[in-house]
């Protein structure tokens, strides 16, 4: 592989634009949009792991199920993360060969449904705290807590179900995705964070009720890859403390160990940087010579130039 190697981790903004576009025909025309700035970057020498979220598409899928129960048996939320995987994977990789076609760029996509190995004993099985799928009334949520689910009140928005999100520890498939980069191909993995399995007393696979988190996973894989940069693309062009604030200050560069400082501070929320953040900090430490950076799909190219976008390296 003589190629620089990237993992681009692309956030939902990049699939859904905004709840006025959530239908199929305008997921395609957003995922077609995210991969022409992509294709910006393999032109200019990038081999990468694309990655991607599937939250929303996730939650389509399980009212498609609740709603078709009557008729047709219900899916397990892991073989709802394969699907979503599929389907989304064979979204990317259509538009980008498309695209890098149509540039005369002879690079193949391969995309690579991806277990991700989680502890079965660990702490976020005890305390679920990642919401699945729509809010609901107080009654339409006691009614799944009676079938065991784990339901809270969130924010004055509904109800909402419960999931754990496990800390990620093994890609089932890393091996399969170097050896894809390592024969030119551009490759679409771990998407939404990877199908959680546990390994049982046995040492064999096992799909779990769970969600891992798209940051975090990535973060691993880049680190296993020893990827030169590990790139978030996200809804913000950089990252900023004190957001929405009237003290609000855009970063254009971080340390790691500033990193460590204004996420301890509070300054980047759980349900938003916090864990683009904590993604990078792992990546930067297991990988001290890489590079990370944050910033929205449409300003990747001038990022790369150092035009804008936050930069996160070890050392300044």
């Amino acid at each position: 592989m003589d190629s620089k190697v990237a993992v681009v981790a692309i956030g939902g903004n990049s699939l859904i634009r905004d709840k006025t576009h959530q239908d199929l025909p305008s997921q395609i025309a957003t995922v077609e949009e995210t991969c022409r700035h992509i294709a910006d970057m393999i032109a200019a020498g990038w081999s990468m792991v694309i990655t991607h979220g599937n939250g929303p598409q996730v939650g389509f899928a399980l009212r498609r199920n609740e709603l078709a129960a009557h008729e047709v048996p219900m899916t397990p939320i892991d073989v709802i993360g394969a699907e979503t995987q599929g389907a989304i994977g064979y979204m990317i990789a259509r538009a980008l060969d498309n695209e890098l076609k149509v540039r005369g760029i002879a690079r193949p996509v391969a995309p690579v449904i991806t277990q991700v190995r989680v502890d079965r004993n660990d702490p976020a099985f005890r305390n679920p705290t990642k919401g699945i799928g729509g809010f609901m009334s107080k009654e339409k949520a006691l009614e799944f807590a009676r079938e065991g689910w784990t339901v809270r009140e969130d924010a004055g928005r509904g109800w909402r179900r419960m999931i754990a999100s496990p800390i990620p520890l093994e890609i089932i498939e890393q091996d399969a995705i170097r050896a894809l980069l390592e024969a030119g191909f551009i490759v679409v993995a771990v998407g939404g964070g990877g199908i959680p399995v546990v390994r049982d007393e046995a040492g064999l696979l096992k799909g779990t009720i769970a969600v891992i988190d798209k940051d975090r996973a990535s973060s691993l894989l880049a680190s296993a890859l020893k990827a030169e940069l590990f790139l978030i693309s996200t809804a913000v062009e950089k990252v900023a403390l004190n957001y929405n604030k009237h003290e609000q200050r855009w970063l254009d560069r971080l340390t790691l160990s500033e990193a460590r400082r204004y996420l301890a501070e509070g300054h980047f929320l759980a349900g938003s940087m916090g864990p683009k953040i904590e993604a990078i900090i792992a990546y930067l430490e297991a990988n001290p010579r890489g590079k990370a950076l944050i910033t929205k799909p449409e300003a990747i190219q001038s990022a790369l130039a150092g035009q804008t976008g936050t930069w996160v390296t070890a050392e300044a």
